[in-house]
C-alpha cells in the first residue's frame, strides 16, 4: 500500500484484504510542542513544520497507515478569520508536501478537511453550492502538494458532508476519499442526522469509507458502529475519543490510558469497523497499543447485504421492507389551484400537500412541479429547500427536465430516488450520468424512443437496456425500481393484466417495482374502487411501492393490512396499532390531515410556528386579528405555547436542530410584527434576560456557539455575541458593561476548557456572584460545569431552559 499512487477503487480493494491504523489527535500534540493558544493552527504548522514531523514520526512508528497533513482549517472561511484567506493555496499546498517528504514512504498521506463553522443551505445561510466550491478549493491544493487522499472529519451536519464530499470529487475524481461524522450520544449529529441516514447518501455519493470520530468513547462508537454495519458497503471508521475528558489540576486529562483505549479495538472490529485510529486525547501510546491489539485480530470485512435505500438527512427507506406509498399531491397536473400558486411563486400549498401526505403515511413524497410559465428548474429547487427544512421526508425528484433534476438532486441532502430513467436514447444520455453523480436510486420506466411497449415483452427489453446503461455507472439491480407502466383501462382493457404481467416477472427476477395508481382509473366512475381493487390484484404479485394519494383512508388501510399478510409487518404492529385507534374512535392520521386546510386562523398561526413557516406567519397572524383576536392574545396565548411545544419536541427528538431553528425564527418574526401593536395598545413583550455569549480563550471553533446564540435570540433574549478565542477579563469586562445577566460559554477544544473555569473564578474575584454562567460544547459535560460553578447545557433547547430557569430565581 505505502509509497504509490491508489485510486479510490484500489483503496477499496486493499481495505478487502487488511485493518487499517490511522493517526491520533493532532492539536494536543502540537500545544505540547508549543503551539500558543488563540494561533492560527494551519500558519503555525507551516511557521514550525519540525513539529507535525516529530507527532507524524511518533504516529507513523505506533503503526499509523495514514497520517492526516494538518489542514483541518484549511478552507477559505476558517483562514479568513485570521486575515489568510488569500494565502489558502500557498500555506495548505506546503502543509500537505511537508507532509508527504516527511513520511516518504512509510505511510499515505490525506488531507484533512473540517467544517468550515457555517450552517449550509438548506438549513443554513452558505450558499450549498459556494460550500462546494470553497471545499472543492482546499481540496485542489491539497491535490497539488500531493496527497495521498483525503479524510472528510468531526462533520457534525450531513449537507457540509456531501459539500465536501463533491468539492473533493470535483477537485480529486480519482483520489480515495473517507468520511467520519460526529454523533452525539443520543446517536444524532447536531443537526439531527442519523448514522443509517449519512451513510446511505455518503455511501451512494462516493465516499470509498465512512464512521465516526470525536464525541464519544469506544465503548459508545461502537454501539454506532454496530449500527451502520447491516447497510455499509464500505468499509467503516472508529476514531474515537480517550474516553470522557476532566479537569485536572487546571489541565484536560481523559479517562482512557493506552492499555484500556486499545482494549476496546476488538469490540469495535466485531461491530464491524475494520479502519481504527484515535481522536481527542490520543497520543502515539494509545496508537500504539491499538495497533498491536489490533494485530492479534483475525481479518474478516463481508460487505453488507445490497440493501434498496433511500434517505433524507434524518431517516432512511428501505424499498422491499415493507409497501411504500409515495404521496402523489406535489405535482401541478389536474390541479389548477396549484398551478395559480406555482405561477404567482407561491409554495404554499405544496408545503400544505406535504403535510399532509406526511402525517398519512406516505414513505416517500414525489415532488413534480413541471408547468408552462414557470421556471421549473429555479421553482424545484426552492421548493426541495423547504421541504427539507419542514420535514424529514424521503422525496422523489419527478423531472424530465436534465437542469431541473441536477438541481434538485445537488441540493437534497439524502439518496433521493429519481422518477424517471427511460430507455430514450435523451434519458439515458443526459439524465443517467447526472443520476449517478448524486447517487439517487432510480425509477425504471419502460419506454422507448418508439413510445410505449405494447406487451410485457417489449417492456422488459426496456428495463433489461435501462439496466444494462445504469450498470456502466455502477448501479446494480437492487439500485433500480420497476415501473410497471400502468395505462388506463377505459382505453385499453388489457392494460392491467400487462402492467401485472410487468410486476411479475420482475418479482422473479427480484427486481423492486412501482406503479402509478390512479393511472388505471383514468375515466371511469369509482375511481377509488378501481384504484383498491388493482393494488390488492399487484400486491398479491409483490409490488413494492405505489405513487398514490395517501389521504384515502381506504387504501391507507389496505396498505396495513397487507404487509401483515405479506409478513412485512412484523408481529403485526402496525396492524395492532390501527385497530387500537379504530377501538378507540379516533380517526386516523389520514382523515384528520384531509381537515388540515381547514384550520382556523388561530390554529394557522400555531401551525406556522410548529411548522416554522416564518413565510406565513404574518399573514395568518393579520387573518387572526382580523378575526378579533387581540395581540397580547395571540403573543401569550398562541405564539408561546406552540414555541414551548417545538422545544419540547425537540427534547423528545421528535423535532431536531433544524425544525428547532425554523421554528424559533417563525416565533421571532410574528413577535416582531406584533410588537407595534402591543406597543401602540399599551403592553410590549416581555424583555428577557441579556445574555453575553462567547467561545473561550484558545478555541477558535464556534458554530455551536452561532447555533444557540441564534436559538437565545429567536426565544426573546437580548444575546451579545462576542465570537471566538474570547480572553476571561474581555467577558467579564463587556458583563459589567452591559449589565448582563447571564454568561454563556463554549468550548469544542479539550485544552481550552480550563479558560471557562478562569473566566467563572474571575467573575467571583471581581465580587460578581449573582452572574450566572451557562457552559457547553462537545468535550463539556455536567459533572465538568458541576466543578466550576455553571449550569450544563447540551444543546440549544437547554440552553434556552437553562436560562430560563436561572432569570426565574
Amino acid at each position: 500500500m505505502k509509497g504509490y499512487f491508489m485510486t479510490g477503487n484500489e483503496f477499496q480493494e486493499y481495505l478487502k484484504k487488511s485493518f487499517m491504523i490511522l493517526d491520533g489527535a493532532t492539536g494536543t500534540e502540537l500545544i505540547k510542542r508549543g503551539m500558543p493558544s488563540g494561533v492560527c493552527p494551519e500558519l503555525w504548522v507551516y511557521e514550525h513544520p519540525e513539529a507535525i514531523c516529530d507527532i507524524h514520526n511518533a504516529y507513523i512508528a505506533a503503526g499509523s497507515n495514514i497520517v492526516y497533513a494538518p489542514t483541518f482549517g484549511g478552507n477559505r472561511c476558517k483562514l479568513a478569520e485570521f486575515g489568510l484567506a488569500d494565502r489558502l493555496g500557498e500555506i495548505v499546498t506546503s502543509l500537505v508536501k511537508i507532509t508527504k517528504n516527511n513520511a516518504g514512504s512509510r505511510a499515505l498521506v490525506f488531507g484533512d478537511i473540517a467544517p468550515t463553522g457555517k450552517f449550509i443551505e438548506p438549513s443554513g445561510e452558505l450558499d450549498f453550492d459556494e460550500a462546494v466550491a470553497i471545499f472543492r478549493e482546499a481540496a485542489q491544493a491539497m491535490k497539488d502538494g500531493g496527497a495521498d487522499g483525503f479524510a472528510i472529519e468531526t462533520m457534525m451536519d450531513l449537507q457540509e458532508a456531501r459539500a465536501a464530499l463533491l468539492g473533493v470529487r470535483e477537485a480529486a475524481p480519482d483520489l480515495p476519499v473517507i468520511v467520519t461524522m460526529t454523533f452525539e450520544s443520543s446517536r444524532r449529529t447536531l443537526t439531527g442526522n442519523t448514522p443509517e441516514a449519512a451513510l446511505v447518501t455518503l455511501q451512494a455519493l462516493g465516499a470509498d469509507a465512512f464512521g465516526c470520530n470525536c464525541s464519544t468513547g469506544p465503548e459508545e462508537m461502537a454501539q454506532v458502529i454496530a449500527a451502520l454495519k447491516p447497510y455499509a458497503r464500505i468499509p467503516l471508521i472508529a476514531k474515537p475519543n480517550a474516553g470522557l475528558p476532566r479537569l485536572e489540576n487546571g489541565k484536560t486529562c481523559f479517562s482512557m490510558d493506552a492499555k484500556m483505549f486499545a482494549s476496546y479495538g476488538k469490540i469495535l472490529a466485531d461491530a464491524g469497523a475494520s479502519i481504527f485510529g484515535g481522536c481527542c486525547g490520543t497520543t502515539p501510546e494509545h496508537i500504539a497499543a491499538l495497533a498491536g491489539n489490533i494485530r492479534d485480530i483475525p481479518f474478516q470485512y463481508t460487505p453488507a447485504e445490497y440493501r434498496s435505500v433511500v434517505s433524507s438527512a434524518s431517516r432512511i427507506c428501505e424499498i422491499g421492507k415493507k409497501f411504500v406509498v409515495i404521496g402523489e399531491r406535489i405535482n401541478p397536473t389536474g390541479k389548477k389551484a396549484f398551478q395559480a400558486e406555482l405561477r404567482s411563486g407561491s409554495l404554499d400549498m405544496a408545503m400544505d400537500f406535504a403535510l399532509q401526505q406526511s402525517e398519512a403515511g406516505a414513505g416517500i413524497l414525489d415532488v413534480n412541479v413541471g408547468l408552462s410559465g414557470i421556471d421549473e428548474k429555479e421553482t424545484m429547487r426552492k421548493l426541495v429547500a423547504k421541504l427539507c427544512r419542514s420535514t424529514g421526508e424521503v422525496l422523489c425528484i419527478d423531472s424530465t427536465d436534465p437542469a431541473t433534476v441536477e438541481a434538485a438532486l445537488r441540493l437534497y441532502p439524502g439518496r433521493a430516488l429519481l422518477n424517471s430513467i427511460s430507455a430514450e436514447k435523451n434519458r439515458l444520455e443526459k439524465v443517467l450520468p447526472i443520476a449517478a453523480k448524486y447517487g439517487a436510486m432510480l425509477i425504471a420506466l419502460p419506454l422507448t424512443d418508439d413510445g410505449i411497449p405494447s406487451g410485457a415483452d417489449g417492456r422488459m427489453a426496456a428495463v433489461d437496456r435501462i439496466i444494462a446503461e445504469a450498470a456502466r455507472y455502477g448501479y446494480c439491480e437492487k439500485d433500480i425500481c420497476v415501473d410497471a407502466l400502468i395505462m388506463a383501462v377505459a382505453s385499453d382493457n388489457q392494460a392491467a393484466w400487462s402492467a401485472l404481467e410487468v410486476i411479475s416477472r420482475c418479482s422473479e427476477r427480484g427486481l423492486h417495482t412501482v406503479c402509478g395508481l390512479s393511472n388505471i382509473s383514468f375515466g371511469l366512475p369509482e375511481r377509488s374502487l378501481v384504484n383498491r381493487t388493482f393494488l390488492g390484484m399487484a400486491l398479491g404479485r409483490n409490488l413494492s411501492m405505489a405513487i398514490a394519494n395517501p389521504l384515502f383512508p381506504e387504501l391507507m388501510s389496505m396498505v396495513i393490512a397487507a404487509d401483515s399478510l405479506l409478513g412485512r409487518d412484523e408481529k403485526m404492529n402496525r396492524l395492532l396499532e390501527f385497530s387500537e385507534k379504530q377501538k378507540s374512535g379516533g380517526t386516523s392520521g389520514q382523515i384528520s390531515s384531509q381537515r388540515s386546510f381547514a384550520l382556523s386562523p388561530v390554529e394557522a398561526v400555531k401551525d406556522a410556528v410548529l411548522r416554522g413557516d416564518s413565510d406565513r406567519i404574518e399573514s395568518r397572524l393579520q387573518a387572526a386579528l382580523d378575526a378579533g383576536n387581540s395581540p397580547e392574545y395571540l403573543l401569550n396565548e398562541v405564539m408561546i405555547p406552540a414555541i414551548t411545544e417545538v422545544g419540547k419536541k425537540y427534547e423528545e427528538k421528535k423535532f431536531f436542530l433544524p425544525q428547532l431553528i425554523s421554528g424559533a425564527e417563525a416565533m421571532s418574526r410574528g413577535s416582531a410584527f406584533l410588537e407595534p401593536l402591543l406597543i401602540s395598545g399599551g403592553s410590549q413583550p416581555e424583555k428577557k434576560a441579556k445574555f453575553i455569549i462567547a467561545t473561550v480563550k484558545g478555541d477558535i471553533h464556534d458554530i455551536g456557539k452561532n447555533i444557540v446564540a441564534t436559538v437565545l435570540k429567536n426565544y426573546g433574549f437580548e444575546v451579545i455575541d462576542l465570537g471566538k478565542d474570547v480572553p476571561p477579563e474581555v467577558i467579564i469586562d463587556r458583563a459589567l458593561a452591559e449589565k448582563a445577566d447571564l454568561i454563556g460559554l463554549s468550548a469544542l477544544m479539550t485544552t481550552t476548557m480550563g479558560a471557562m473555569k478562569d473566566t467563572v473564578e474571575l467573575a467571583r474575584r471581581r465580587g460578581l456572584t449573582s452572574l450566572k454562567f451557562i457552559v457547553g460544547g462537545a468535550v463539556v459535560d455536567k459533572e465538568f460545569a458541576d466543578s466550576i460553578g455553571a449550569v450544563y447545557a447540551a444543546d440549544p433547547m437547554s440552553a434556552v431552559n437553562a436560562a430560563e430557569a436561572l432569570i426565574a430565581q
